[in-house]
């Protein structure tokens, strides 16, 4: 039977440490939460119910090998593109042309084509991997599932990574989070340039990432668009636009008329410290995982 339980309970961090600790192998699945009318344990809360995958987190013998977010393609194509690896028309070319073709078999043809490395291919997966897992660490409620021995499709390329040192990243990330929150925290405004932008850029030297966000600036795109067209999390794109920020490469463009409150995440709600869980529900937790 498999372990489910709420990020409001136990800690994304804490979830990875027990898998991590138990040397178990299977797939963690993130929902979003759905309030429900029912109040928790605690009486403080309402229930929530799982809606739409959030992400799939997949590991083996406690090493981190696949992560994919629901609202994101993970194929190897978009990897590489991602990464910079192929260009946006490398990869529309190849994606027409090998459509059949899985991930292990498309990796064989691109390396044999000199169109990428075999260390290209293992780098760009674990970055992808990782900035998954990162942006999942940020959460702070949400129904998830861990499923003893589920694997992800044997036509994806897992590359294993150790679980400590991506724990102790994600603190050291999860701070750095909590201020992207606070200085960025609507995604529906939109972003332009400012005066002189030619005289901005000169001498600036960006990564792909930034140049691809950077080619979405209007403002007719809110943040929100720009990650989606560019296939980035919310915290990804924050973290991009916040240097472009710091930068002085763009402005925000504040709305003329607020969004309704309800869709606008807020400073306050970032700020918000998860109440602590009595000591009884985790180890319950810690029991029902070990026991898988």
């Amino acid at each position: 039977m498999p372990l489910q339980a709420n990020l409001r309970d136990i800690s994304a961090t804490q979830v990875l440490n027990l898998i991590n600790l138990a040397g178990k192998t299977g797939m963690l699945t993130v929902f979003e939460g759905i309030e429900t009318n029912e109040r928790d344990g605690t009486g403080e809360k309402n229930k929530q119910k799982a809606g739409a995958e959030r992400c799939k987190i997949a590991f083996k013998s406690g090493k981190l090998i696949y992560a994919s977010m629901g609202d994101q393609d993970a194929d190897l194509i978009t990897v590489l593109n991602k990464a910079g690896k192929l260009s946006d028309g490398q990869a529309k070319i190849i994606r027409e042309r090998a459509r059949k073709s899985n991930d292990k078999a498309l990796a064989l043809l691109l390396i044999n084509a000199n169109y990428v490395t075999q260390n290209d291919i293992i780098t760009s997966i674990q970055q992808h991997t990782l900035d998954v897992v990162y942006n999942m660490l940020s959460w702070e409620d949400g129904p998830f599932r861990f499923e003893d021995n589920k694997m992800p499709s044997s036509e994806r390329i897992l590359v294993p990574i150790d679980l400590e040192n991506v724990i102790i990243e994600a603190s050291r990330r999860i701070q750095q989070g909590k201020k992207l929150l606070d200085e960025i925290p609507d995604l529906a405004v939109s972003l332009k340039f400012p005066q002189n932008p030619k005289e901005k850029f000169k001498g600036i030297h960006l990564s792909v990432e930034e140049w691809r966000v950077v080619s979405f600036v209007n403002p007719k795109n809110s943040i929100k668009q720009i990650a989606k067209a560019n296939n980035m999390s919310d915290m990804e794109i924050r973290r991009v636009v916040y240097g472009l920020i710091m930068a002085g490469l763009v402005q925000i463009v504040k709305p003329a008329t607020p969004a309704p409150a309800s869709n606008r995440p807020t400073s306050r709600r970032a700020a918000r410290r998860k109440s602590q869980v009595s000591e009884g529900v985790v180890n319950k937790l810690i029991d029902k995982i070990k026991s898988l």
